[in-house]
């Protein structure tokens, strides 16, 4: 699919202040790590995570994508009034009805012949509400348009952490479908998509691609009695040796057809954004499709694995911290459990970013170490 019409105009997003290291985590596993003799550390050594970021408990997903909203529309500088849909893409969500889409509508004061509703796609639910927002500006249907979401992992990590210590049952091999578990984070981001007549930035987006090996569904999926819409006591049970192997072709295809999409060469994509789930798993992923890892920039390693909002909230921090030039032809490169593919492409000019949360000092470096980088991004990330 092409786009002749659509600019990702600016992002939002909002992190939690309460930072969880995995040694934490594994510090609360003592039962489990004691009973199976299992060496401290390996969860990081495993996945490259070294922490990840909590909501409080109680947390609504409306609550902070309203605040993550805010920021993309004020970063824009377009009109609430411009807006014609609104997509909450996250897998978390309120409740089972009504869409969590209507409160975030509401709160940020959006026309009432507004298009709203939830979109679930595991990870990709946030790139999918993006390609349908942009192929309504495509066809003329509206002007701008909304995506929003916000991952909250503090209950699945809790619920996996007692399941794993309290059944005595469980062997070296069984553990392994819940280290996956172990590796959620939670963020929240918004991208703020309109029509080229419309864009102050003119970051056009320029192609797309899809892919759907869904005999693969079952390889990371929601078990019995863990709140099957997103709400409740989450658990998840994940075959991340066989996800990570199908997942890599599933990305290698769709890539394929993206460069024919684009008609990009591997050599003209100057920037990548990929699904934050773990080092091992970037290297790989890039390594199957040609890519440099110099030229992909990663948030996993202090914000973990944040499902549908990883990719959009790392390129947004890439973007504010001057990992994007102008001129650069930038790929964001989703895969997500089922196994679905989206990847699009961005043909980049200006970074429009407002951003709330603490950063890592790794990140705030990038900024005073980034010569000749886009230094056009707003709304610096606060405390």
């Amino acid at each position: 699919m092409n786009f002749h019409n659509v600019c990702l105009e600016s992002f939002g997003y909002v992190l939690p202040a309460e930072i969880v290291t995995s040694d934490q985590l594994e510090a609360r596993l003592a039962p489990l790590y004691e009973r199976l003799r299992l060496p401290a550390g390996r969860l990081e050594l495993m996945t490259g995570i070294r922490e990840r970021r909590f909501w409080s408990p109680e947390t609504l997903p409306s609550e902070i994508s309203i605040e993550s909203g805010r920021h993309a529309i004020e970063a824009a500088g377009i009109d609430v009034g411009e807006i014609g849909a609104l997509v909450h893409g996250s897998v978390c969500r309120d409740h089972l009805e009504p869409a969590t889409a209507c409160r975030v509508h509401h709160e940020l004061g959006l026309r009432q012949d507004c298009v709203i509703y939830d979109v679930s796609n595991a990870c990709l639910g946030l790139l999918s509400g993006a390609l349908q927002v942009a192929s309504m500006i495509e066809l003329g249907q509206i002007r701008a348009g909304l995506v929003v979401g916000t991952e909250n992992g503090r209950q699945l990590v809790d619920n996996t952490i007692r399941t794993l210590n309290e059944d005595k049952t469980l062997t070296r091999n069984q553990i392994k479908l819940a280290v996956a578990s172990l590796t959620i984070g939670s963020a929240s981001c918004a991208m703020l998509l309109c029509d080229r007549e419309l864009s102050q930035t003119q970051n056009l987006l320029h192609a797309g691609a899809v892919r759907a090996h869904t005999q693969h569904h079952q390889l990371c999926h929601s078990i019995a009695g863990s709140g099957e819409t997103g709400v409740g006591s989450p658990l998840m049970q994940t075959d991340s040796e066989r996800l990570m192997v199908e997942g890599i072709e599933v990305g290698g295809a769709t890539f394929e057809d993206f460069l024919q999409k684009s008609r990009w060469s591997r050599e003209e994509i100057q920037r990548t954004f990929s699904h934050q789930v773990g080092l091992t798993h970037r290297r790989l992923v890039l390594e199957k499709l040609g890519l440099s890892v110099d030229n992909d920039f990663a948030t996993v390693q202090w914000l973990g694995n944040t499902g549908s909002a990883a990719l959009p909230v790392t390129m947004a921090i890439g973007a504010q911290h001057g990992r994007i030039q102008a001129g650069d032809n930038v790929a964001m490169l989703g895969i997500g459990s089922g196994i679905n593919c989206v990847m699009l492409g961005v043909d980049w000019q200006e970074a429009r970013v407002s951003g709330a949360g603490e950063l890592p000092a790794e990140v705030l470096e990038l900024r005073s170490n980034s010569v000749g980088r886009d230094s056009s991004a707003i709304g610096a990330a606060q405390p």
